[in-house]
């Protein structure tokens, strides 16, 4: 989607502004951001194999809540680092910042049964819902900074949370 004048000028008014360590290692989900193709997916992944990795030690009946509160303290301390790093590189949604990807992810496992097969269907839904940003999640776009870098990462976590849950209700998933 083409920059519109207003969204250039303020943006190249913070261009250069230096964002500190924490921001560009939280923000690009370290360095997560910088993979190419796709740095969101490249994000993604990440985060479904940390996932996995994580929740096969933990309480099964506790990973619904370690999902939300990852998922919100990830949100909080992505915003103020999305913000930071955005500013440093002048865009308004810089690819590099991937740390939207994570909360988002992370909101698409909330109480699904862990198996790959499971965290593969949360994976490519997120992504798809994150990628064709359904109404109402472009609109959160437009919210200043950081917060809507975050919130329509959020949103589309939220859609792919709400058809996993009808996945795992009719028993197409399991």
């Amino acid at each position: 989607m083409a920059e519109t004048s207003t969204e250039t000028a303020a943006d190249s008014s913070t261009a250069g502004v230096k964002a500190p360590a924490w921001a560009w290692v939280v923000g690009t989900f370290f360095g997560s951001g910088f993979g190419r193709p796709g740095p969101g997916t490249w994000a993604s992944v990440a985060t479904s194999a940390l996932w996995l990795g994580f929740a096969r030690y933990a309480n099964s009946t506790a990973l619904p809540v370690y999902a939300v509160v990852t998922a919100i303290a990830v949100t909080m301390i992505g915003i103020p680092a999305a913000t930071r790093v955005a500013r440093a590189l002048g865009k308004k949604d810089p690819s590099q910042v991937v740390i939207d990807e994570v909360a988002g992810q992370m909101i698409a496992f909330i109480s699904v049964p862990l198996n790959w097969h499971n965290v593969l269907a949360a994976l490519i839904l997120f992504r798809a819902f994150d990628i064709t940003k359904p109404f109402p999640i472009r609109r959160l776009e437009h919210l200043p900074e950081g917060t809507g870098i975050m919130l329509d990462d959020v949103g589309a976590g939220l859609y792919a949370l709400a058809v996993m849950q009808l996945l795992l209700h009719v028993g197409v998933l399991n």
